[in-house]
């Protein structure tokens, strides 16, 4: 199950049903971004335009849903939350298991989308949490977007 975090009682969500709200909304984006980028020729009209557009998008009903964007190389592109790993490589970046968590959403990205599990430090608490995460390519680009969601550890 997919815990709710807004302490509003809104009810908690299945897995499969995460699942399917997940590929719903990173299929959606990623074919609207792939659409729109094709006019921006500069990479850095095309970073900002992607920034823009994920940087407010919430979803899922505790709106904890949110958009990450790499590109194939593990260039962070945008992440709203922390932001100062923007324009950082995390290639490198291991979770508290010892998993290249970027590394394995490229390669998911890479085969045309997929899940994974990970750990992440989630906000407000202490220690890395159980995640799980979908990422999908930006077509037409050097792109992927994804997202995650904690999970029961």
């Amino acid at each position: 199950m997919v815990k709710s975090t807004d302490g509003k009682g809104t009810p908690e969500i299945g897995p499969d049903t995460y699942k399917q709200i997940v590929i719903a909304v990173i299929h959606a984006s990623a074919i609207g971004l792939g659409e729109v980028l094709k006019k921006y020729v500069k990479e850095a009209e095309r970073t900002d335009f992607i920034r823009t557009y994920i940087n407010k998008i919430r979803f899922f009903p505790d709106q904890t849903g949110y958009f990450f964007v790499y590109n194939m190389d593990g260039l962070n592109i945008a992440l709203p939350n922390p932001a100062e790993w923007q324009g950082k490589n995390l290639q490198g970046f291991k979770d508290a298991h010892g998993k290249y968590v970027i590394r394995e959403f490229m390669a998911m990205a890479k085969k045309g989308g997929g899940f994974i599990e990970y750990y992440w430090t989630k906000p407000g608490s202490t220690g890395d949490h159980k995640k799980l995460g979908y990422t999908e390519p930006i077509p037409g680009t050097n792109y992927f977007i994804g997202t995650g969601v904690y999970v029961n550890d």
